[in-house]
């Protein structure tokens, strides 16, 4: 019902112009604080010259971003390209072996820039899980899996495993837990696959196909092998009408949000401040606000732009890649809240949806929860802060079935029928505000430390109240707001389409 209403647009324009208004306020105060603390003494780490044109330092906090986009991009960069070159010319001279050679590329490039050692390590692996897939057993598939990935999380097995890496150089530590991890995954889902499957075995050549194809090695995302053995077998392909520019589109989007957020990184230290508690104790309520939020609208722009640089490379190879996660400004349910689709659809796939049905009794839901967040516990790597991220995650996720369960009963449902459906779209907005903060929270627990998020917790509900907490829910209602103006719009177009596209197929 609250989805559908529409609300009269002086509303909606209000609500729009709160929103700009407190994004321009926070993001005032955040720059206002790195300005003034630029040449902190605990900043220096972290916050170093930039861009000359600019004349100001630049904040260089996070390790993924600078990887990727300034110390090794020359390096990632060239192992694409040689991938998509590669790709071309395979297309044209043996289009019906391009899987294979796509195979032949990655365990070169593998090899060149980890060692033979490690290689032999992938396929050792690669070899055990595929051989237990042939039993066809379900669970074994699944523990074995999970063993497996237990090895990379604990002494001393990790030390053991990464001394098989040849050379010493910066990029080591992060390839190698990237590409074992990723290995594991996409050998478990291999293997439950080939449980599934009535008619044989999949080759094992399948399997390698599958796990060395380079743009999605080492960083993901993760493709479901029924998927991607799918895609890549394809005999047609021919491209859709305008496929190709809006491949270009998206590619050059990517450059632009790259750039735009080295610009930003000038301007506001995002990203530094919070690793300070002495300064976080003494900024405004508005500015660790602003700070908690551009923290999680950041880490969804870093995953949607390493993601969809890899995913561009992969729809030249006429394969379909997981979307990128769904912005943090447009959730404030916890059913949709991922920072990765393709971990996400992997989870869903093979744990939560095979154990919790159709998630309409609350005993099978709360297994299914339990079950998927332990494993993202353990591709996570067990640790205090992963617990806690794991344990308000699930609760939220259950608390709303729960919540849902008990307002669809009577009285309740009554009482909703009996309002206009633009009244209980803002009543439901009223609850989506407080569970859009606690996602806020548990996600900032996870993303940046527990210290931190215990301090905008403390500031937005105890120390702030009242003016800060109802000024913060307000905005946060009008968000609210926005965004299911956004679906409401979404989805008209969405039946308009296909609407259309029924109607021309009929003609």
């Amino acid at each position: 019902m609250g989805i559908k209403a529409a609300l009269p647009k002086y509303e909606i324009y209000f609500y729009n112009v709160v929103l700009c208004l407190a994004m321009f306020w926070a993001a005032s105060w955040i720059f206002e604080v790195s300005s003034s603390n630029a040449n902190r003494r605990t900043f220096k780490p972290s916050v170093k010259p930039g861009w000359y044109y600019f004349g100001r330092k630049m904040d260089t906090a996070d390790f993924e971003w600078m990887m990727w986009f300034s110390r090794f991009r020359e390096h990632i960069l060239f192992a694409l390209s040689g991938h998509v070159l590669f790709a071309k010319i395979c297309s044209m001279l043996a289009p019906q072996y391009r899987s294979l050679l796509y195979m032949v590329y990655g365990v070169l490039a593998v090899w060149t820039s980890m060692g033979w050692t490690y290689v032999t390590l992938i396929l050792s692996h690669c070899i055990l899980l595929y051989s237990i897939s042939l039993v066809k057993i379900r669970w074994l598939c699944f523990v074995t899996g999970l063993c497996t990935l237990a090895t990379f999380k604990c002494e001393p097995f990790v030390s053991w495993q990464a001394g098989f890496v040849e050379g010493d150089f910066e990029l080591r530590h992060v390839l190698f837990y990237g590409g074992c991890g990723f290995t594991i995954m996409r050998c478990m889902s291999f293997a439950l696959e080939n449980c599934e499957r009535k008619d044989g075995n999949y080759n094992i050549l399948e399997l390698l196909k599958y796990n060395f194809y380079l743009p999605f090695f080492y960083f993901g995302p993760i493709m479901t092998f029924d998927k991607f053995y799918v895609q890549v077998n394809r005999s047609d392909r021919t491209r859709k009408e305008w496929e190709m520019w809006n491949i270009s589109v998206h590619g050059l989007i990517h450059l632009g949000v790259v750039i735009i957020v080295d610009v930003l990184f000038h301007f506001m230290y995002i990203l530094t401040i919070p690793t300070d508690m002495k300064l976080l104790k003494h900024l405004s309520d508005w500015a660790l606000v602003g700070l908690a939020y551009f923290n999680l609208v950041y880490d969804w722009v870093k995953a949607a732009v390493m993601f969809g640089v890899i995913n561009t490379i992969s729809r030249l190879d006429h394969l379909d890649p997981p979307k990128p996660p769904k912005c943090i400004t447009m959730l404030y349910v916890f059913a949709e809240t991922h920072f990765d689709r393709g971990i996400n659809d992997w989870l869903c796939k093979y744990v939560y949806d095979y154990l919790g049905g159709k998630h309409k009794n609350v005993l099978e839901e709360l297994v299914a929860t339990l079950c998927t967040f332990g494993v993202a516990i353990l591709w996570l790597g067990p640790c205090k802060v992963v617990l806690l991220w794991a344990f308000f995650n699930c609760f939220g996720l259950n608390f709303e079935l729960w919540t849902a369960r008990f307002f669809s009963m009577e009285p309740f449902a009554s009482y909703e029928m009996a309002m206009s459906e633009a009244m209980s779209r803002r009543i439901r907005a009223i609850f989506n505000t407080f569970n859009f903060w606690s996602i806020v929270l548990y996600n900032v627990l996870a993303l940046n430390s527990l210290d931190f998020a215990k301090l905008v917790a403390k500031r937005v509900l105890l120390k702030g109240f009242p003016v800060t907490t109802i000024i913060a829910m307000f905005v946060t209602y009008c968000l609210i707001q926005v965004i299911k103006e956004r679906e409401r719009t979404q989805s008209r177009y969405l039946l308009f389409d296909l609407t259309f596209q029924k109607q021309r197929s009929n003609v």
